[in-house]
């Protein structure tokens, strides 16, 4: 493989590295996928693992995986102890933050990398994500607008199979249904109620992707079949390496995770997914004489305006409604049982100023009568928000020289905090959530973020022993700081100045021609909603006008 010699390198095999390797081997390049984590196999989703499958407290799983290493990622808000293997060994994969601004870093380390725990919620981005600070003065615009990226949403959409409604709705744009998403009869009420009352506020299904039965990311399928892609799992790239002569990345060096024995790859085209904090650390640790303060650096802004959105939680029960409804539109997944739920878009501050005390808005997902509840207790809800948050340029990741991973590469140092901005916007946003529910006649148990936690009735998770309820208590804040979204973004940001961002509108370096970054990390924005879709649609973008510039000569 050292002695190869690639079209093009991918880094990384989630959202972003799938959709790469699939456009460029599919344009006729060769391609080495690189992959830091481990392969999968068919164990790793065995459908017969013991012990329930609904998510709630789960206060022993998430103690035992704890204890046994996994003390961040068992904070997950909706953990399945049958996931947790998709989860990485906190131990193993260490960070830093500083004391008073904890964040969670949450990660999945193998092939396919988060695409196996996510919620598979799959929504457009508007002009009100992409020029938002044309309006508010706030942050930076992206250096291309919703009409530029429609095509790209178009193709991965039709690739995935997207379930979802036409709602003609700005600020969510209808994408390529292959077929309409539904909602529970109490997720009905739940909309017309709320519609009825706030005219603004459109709850409407799901936009999602159904669960993928072959589990290997269906891109990376794709490009398989063009016999141009190579694999390469359990390397962990640590450099990306730049000829001083033609200022060009002509390589990475990468750690073999089982043996411990450096490599190197080599290639005319580095495309970096590597998922958003890890892309940004790995620009950091590449530092050369030329840019001592990371690569591709010039502008200064490198690790500079990370976002992650502000969460909160709500819970609670349904009067007069039982057990739990199950949405048959597709066949449970035998591993991740069924998809669905509501979602509530942005309705703040669009058009115009309607809540003065912050800029931006939120919006909520979850799920209302879906929660697994038994047949003679009342259904249930479940919901989180999120909130903007504005790009602020102490909001950072940086390398911590003092610690090191076990492959000698320096750990990222994590600091990200609610601005004053965000602080008001989430207290708008538990607000706003809590009133909606008590309008559809819901009953409340518990809602809360990292600013407190308030309860009401019998309280948070009622049915749960006083053991788990007191922990619940004591550890709500911590699991609901800065991270608990895992909607990450920022950090390598595009932009159309090379004195105020990393990449270009093209997500190319404007440093280093042949280097592109295509994850969360190249957002000027961190929006409202997941970043999953809008990350594969940015990537096919950028593949399309790398594969045209390759073709033209410009990378040899």
């Amino acid at each position: 493989m050292e002695n190869t010699h690639y079209d093009a390198l991918v880094i990384g095999s989630g959202a972003a590295g799938s959709f790469a390797a699939k456009e460029l081997t599919e344009k006729g390049l060769k391609v080495m996928l690189i992959e830091a984590g481990r392969n999968i196999t068919s164990e790793d989703f065995n459908p017969n693992f013991k012990g329930p499958k609904e998510k709630g407290i789960q206060l022993w799983a998430r103690a035992k995986a704890a204890i046994t290493g996994q003390h961040i990622q068992s904070k997950v808000a909706m953990y399945g102890r049958q996931q947790r293997h998709l989860f990485v060994n906190d131990r193993e994969n260490p960070y830093t933050t500083p004391a008073d601004k904890p964040f969670l870093w949450i990660r999945g380390k193998q092939l396919g990398g988060r695409l196996h725990t996510y919620g598979r919620m799959l929504l457009r981005w508007s002009d009100y994500d992409f020029k938002g600070a044309s309006h508010d003065g706030k942050g930076q615009d992206w250096p291309f607008d919703y009409a530029e990226l429609a095509p790209y949403y178009d193709k991965v959409e039709k690739f995935l199979g997207i379930y979802g409604t036409k709602e003609s709705l700005p600020n969510v744009p209808d994408g390529q249904f292959m077929g309409d998403s539904h909602l529970t009869s109490t997720e009905a009420t739940f909309k017309s109620r709320t519609h009825e009352r706030w005219p603004e506020r459109n709850p409407i299904p799901w936009r999602y992707m159904p669960p993928n039965i072959k589990r290997v990311p269906q891109p990376i399928l794709a490009a398989k079949e063009t016999g141009r892609l190579s694999m390469r799992t359990n390397a962990v790239v640590r450099k990306i390496l730049v000829d001083p002569q033609s200022n060009k990345a002509s390589g990475v060096e990468y750690v073999d995770r089982e043996t411990k024995q450096a490599g190197v790859i080599h290639g005319n085209i580095v495309v970096l997914c590597g998922s958003t904090i890890e892309s940004v650390r790995l620009l950091l640790n590449s530092a050369t004489k030329q840019y001592p303060n990371g690569l591709g650096n010039s502008s200064g802004t490198l690790g500079k305006y990370f976002m992650d959105q502000v969460p909160s939680m709500i819970f609670g029960t349904i009067p007069g409604k039982k057990g739990f409804e199950t949405d048959n539109t597709h066949p449970a997944d035998p591993f991740y049982g069924v998809t669905g739920g509501v979602y509530v878009p942005r309705f703040e501050n669009l058009d115009k100023v309607t809540n003065n005390q912050f800029v931006r808005g939120y919006a909520f997902q979850g799920t209302i009568g879906r929660l697994y509840a038994r047949d003679d207790k009342d259904a249930k809800f479940g919901i989180m928000g999120f909130g903007e948050m504005l790009p602020y340029a102490d909001n950072t990741i940086t390398l911590n020289p003092h610690k090191k991973d076990a492959y000698g590469i320096p750990v990222p140092h994590i600091s990200c905090y609610m601005h004053d901005n965000e602080k008001k916007l989430l207290k708008a946003q538990t607000e706003a959530i809590k009133e909606m529910l008590v309008n559809a006649g819901f009953e409340l148990e518990f809602c809360g973020s990292y600013l407190g936690v308030e309860e009401f009735g019998k309280g948070a998770f009622p049915d749960a022993d006083w053991f788990s309820r007191m922990l619940f208590r004591m550890n709500f804040r911590k699991s609901m700081c800065m991270g608990a979204a895992i909607h990450e973004t920022g950090g390598a940001r595009m932009g159309d100045d090379p004195k105020t961002s990393v990449l270009n509108s093209h997500n190319q370096s404007w440093d280093i021609p042949n280097l592109f970054v295509t994850d969360g990390s190249c957002f000027p924005t961190g929006g409202v909603s997941g970043a999953t879709l809008t990350i594969m649609a940015v990537t096919v973008r950028a593949c399309e006008y790398i594969s045209q510039q390759h073709a033209q000569g410009a990378f040899k």
